[in-house]
């Protein structure tokens, strides 16, 4: 049987990458601009902006039936 994740240790990945993230936006807008102040805003807006962008994806994709199945069964996909 595989280890199971749980939802703390999920959301600690999700914020994690989301950091990784914006860090990795900061660094490449402080590389064109060589401005430091001005790429800790950049990198925090983008955190901000992002997690607004999949709070708004999810609730959008929570009344999109694609992928799910009424039975317990999971659903099969053909390729």
């Amino acid at each position: 049987m595989g280890h199971v994740e749980s939802h703390y240790r999920s959301i600690v990945k999700a914020f994690s990458y989301r950091i990784l993230g914006s860090t990795t936006t900061a660094l490449i807008f402080f590389a064109l601009t060589g401005k430091g102040s001005l790429s800790l805003g950049a990198g925090a807006l983008d955190m901000v902006v992002k997690i607004g962008a999949y709070f708004v994806h999810e609730r959008i994709w929570n009344h999109i039936n694609f992928g799910r199945s009424t039975s317990a069964k999971a659903p099969e996909y053909e390729i």
